[in-house]
């Protein structure tokens, strides 16, 4: 008769417990082919649990070809061949306390939720549900939703002045996958460029994508259009409204200078990345780089994840004529990523003008909580050995600390403090101390702010 000890693993039944056991005999040649299994009541009064353990346990092994059941005669080991030894690598064990939460994250928030319009939201899925019915349970075309598209369409033309035909819209999921799509459109064999220093996801799609990618260098207005001619590159990606993490807008000038080097020679591209553009908190955002563009070389991308949610994870891209047919060509047989109910909601939240709204209330409060951070800042002892680097736009700013420290000594003294913070270094292809700290507001809770400002102000000064 079997006899194992069977246990419960972290919530999984003891069939699997018992079915793990016999496998193990069989791959072992411990149970060899044509031996019979005990019954299944035997086997369970033996083992102490319910037949239908025993019952499920050899189900399992039937399914999987371990055994086969003979009717009228029982259940038997079925011949497995040369195999490699069955091993069930353990799980690895629980942490015995939970890791520390910092006193605040200044680098990416913490603390405070970002506003979400929750009952909003609520009524807009509800009349979805009663007006479309079915049709959120079909498929829709590869670029989204019809709906979406349109509702797209006319909040860049009212937002940002820019005319895009709806059928030159792309919905994806997220900036991240389009800019895996965008790969597959524009090609692997170019030669990619992207800002040093940069958002580091980039880098590791682009990377990820097998593509060659140069990272060029900024300066004052952004990236150096003379070192992106040195690189060789046919493709670039770039955040002209507002750079991640030095906050740079880009200027007229500059972006003229952009276009004139894609026109320069064929199939030279711009991936205009417009991820917080609706976050300006001064004047109107700047034309993008889309509306300047004469012969269709600017690829425009945007996001909700920044004004809505993060795990909404609905952006899109909006193409030139010549290459939307391209995509058509190429890529038209992928499935649009996104959920159709999803779509349907967020088109409905736009097209009713409730996320107009909702951007007025989130730079509004975005607006006061940078103040008030400022104000902060300079009442702190804080302020005597830092500078704010900021351009009125998004939701962070820079920190110029003066310190004798390193930026990876700054760093690891602040989070022996309780304090998680990065650096403009971090985001470098090649870190070099810059003594520039990211200051993300998005989610920061205010009233834990001074505290942490004493802490930094403290390790300025030299003070571990």
């Amino acid at each position: 008769m079997l006899t194992y000890t069977l246990e419960k693993d972290r919530g999984q039944s003891l069939y699997i417990s018992l079915y793990r056991h016999i496998r193990a005999d069989i791959a072992s040649g411990v149970l060899k082919a044509g031996d019979r299994l005990p019954s299944k009541r035997a086997l369970a009064a033996n083992l102490g649990v319910g037949v239908v353990t025993v019952e499920t346990a050899y189900a399992q092994l039937i399914a999987e070809g371990y055994a086969r059941a003979v009717e009228r005669s029982g259940v038997y080991v079925c011949a497995i061949g040369d195999t490699a030894r069955l091993t069930v690598a353990p799980l690895p064990p629980e942490p015995e306390t939970p890791p520390q939460t910092p006193l605040l994250d200044l680098s990416g928030g913490g603390g405070e939720d970002v506003p979400f319009p929750f009952s909003v939201w609520v009524k807009t899925m509800r009349t979805v549900m009663a007006e479309q019915g079915q049709q959120i349970l079909r498929p829709v075309d590869f670029r989204g939703a019809p709906e979406l598209r349109r509702a797209i369409s006319d909040h860049l033309y009212e937002s940002r002045g820019m005319r895009v035909p709806s059928e030159r819209i792309i919905v994806g999921a997220g900036n991240e996958h389009l800019y895996g799509l965008m790969v597959g459109l524009l090609g692997r064999q170019r030669i990619y460029a992207a800002e040093d220093p940069g958002y580091r996801k980039i880098t590791e799609i682009y990377n990820a994508n097998d593509v060659t990618l140069r990272h060029i260098p900024l300066d004052d207005a952004g990236l150096s259009v003379r070192e992106l001619k040195k690189s060789g590159a046919d493709i670039v990606h770039i955040s002209p409204a507002h750079h991640y993490p030095t906050g740079i807008v880009m200027p007229i000038r500059r972006r003229n200078e952009l276009l004139q080097w894609a026109y320069a020679q064929p199939e030279r591209y711009i991936l205009e990345d417009d991820y917080d553009s609706e976050l300006r908190h001064s004047g109107t955002p700047v034309p993008p780089l889309f509306s300047m563009d004469s012969r269709e070389r600017v690829l425009y991308l945007s996001t909700f994840s920044q004004t809505i949610a993060p795990s909404l994870r609905i952006a899109y891209v909006c193409l030139p004529g010549t290459l939307m047919e391209r995509f058509c060509d190429t890529l038209g047989f992928y499935a649009c990523a996104v959920p159709t109910f999803e779509q349907y909601t967020l088109a409905r939240f736009i097209s009713s003008g409730a996320y107009e709204k909702h951007l007025n209330r989130l730079r509004k409060r975005y607006r006061d909580k940078r103040e008030r951070l400022m104000e902060l800042v300079a009442e702190s002892p804080l302020g005597k050995h830092c500078r704010i680097l900021e351009a009125g736009a998004g939701t962070h700013f820079l920190l110029q600390l003066r310190s004798k420290l390193s930026d990876a000594e700054l760093r690891e003294a602040a989070k022996g403090r309780g304090l998680s913070v990065r650096f403009l270094s971090d985001y470098q292809s090649v870190p070099t101390d810059s003594g520039s700290m990211i200051f993300n507001y998005a989610c920061l809770d205010l009233d834990r702010v001074p505290a942490a400002l004493e802490i930094l102000a403290e390790l300025c000064r030299g003070e571990k």
